[in-house]
């Protein structure tokens, strides 16, 4: 009874670690043109920042009614990281991949990491740690746009 509750617990938190991923590409838009990027600071609890690119213009419009205070619904950042720097977030060695960010209000311990936390475990991001690359910082939140680099 034990291990099929084991097993049932497993399939139930990679349930739900596949919603996510799915929620998130599913609000994923293909890459638009590079006139339809923005740039936005993202921070966490540990007070470090980090830049996100977006391309959807329905996600652009979000983030700035969250970084102007129009809204508080759905504050937090989520998407699949790509494991080497960008052009636009030198300081990290990993990046979302603008295609897959979206926000949430509420997700999966799974996903969840500090900034700096992910750097210093990004060999392990994609296994038990990150599944799949999805990062979902719960204290996430987006504090400026910048801009294009």
């Amino acid at each position: 009874m034990r291990r099929q509750l084991t097993k049932l617990a497993g399939l139930a938190a990679a349930g739900l670690l596949a919603l996510t991923a799915a929620q998130t590409t599913a609000h994923a838009a293909p890459a638009k043109a590079a006139d339809e990027r923005a740039y936005f600071v993202m921070e966490d609890i540990t007070r470090e920042q980090f830049v996100i690119e977006l391309t959807d213009p329905a996600k652009i419009e979000h983030a700035r009614e969250l970084v102007n205070g129009e809204t508080t619904d759905r504050p937090h950042v989520v998407g699949r990281i790509v494991k080497r720097t960008a052009p636009y977030n030198p300081r990290w060695s990993y990046h979302y991949n603008p295609d897959t960010v979206d926000f949430f209000d509420v997700a999966i311990e799974v996903c969840d990491s500090t900034i700096p936390y992910t750097e210093d475990h990004l060999d392990e991001a994609g296994g038990a740690f990150l599944p799949g690359l999805v990062w979902c910082p719960w204290t996430s939140r987006l504090v400026r746009e910048v801009p294009r680099p």
